[in-house]
């Protein structure tokens, strides 16, 4: 497979994850977890407009997951992919597992394989799929559809 068909597909895929991670953070009791403001940056770029919830506010991984346990059921991890990003995941299940929180990982490592190492920071997604977009002849709102509750 050539570069830009592996490219396209890897777009297609993403569109599908995204526009289902849109839906998933509006549901009731869901927060999207991300390790700096300019990871949420990126996300509300990208249209996703459920709550998310920055980890690097000063607050310790104990303290995030104390804060994240208040009233959320569901916690859709999306740390950047790397080293430091994947201690954070283990760190903040051993914190969260006595808890009845669903760690939702899913996302994260569907877009790790999307990604094939491409990207290794959530601040970064929405660059990476606009210039994907456009090399599709296209916008980003275009293939994502429109922004806010449908």
């Amino acid at each position: 497979m050539s570069h830009g068909r592996a490219n396209a597909a890897a777009f297609e895929e993403f569109v599908e994850l995204f526009q289902r991670l849109r839906a998933d953070s509006r549901v009731p009791g869901t927060v999207v977890l991300v390790e700096g403001v300019r990871d949420r940056r990126s996300l509300r770029r990208l249209g996703l407009d459920g709550p998310i919830v920055v980890f690097h506010r000063g607050r310790s991984i104990s303290g995030t997951a104390a804060h994240l346990v208040g009233g959320q059921r569901r916690v859709i991890v999306l740390t950047d992919w790397d080293t430091e990003g994947g201690h954070f995941v283990q760190r903040l299940k051993e914190f969260l597992t006595a808890d009845r929180v669903e760690l939702d990982l899913e996302y994260r490592r569907r877009l790790a394989r999307i990604l094939r190492g491409e990207l290794v920071h959530v601040e970064g997604l929405h660059g990476w799929a606009r210039r994907l977009a456009e090399q599709r002849g296209g916008s980003l709102e275009q293939f994502l559809g429109p922004e806010g509750p449908d």
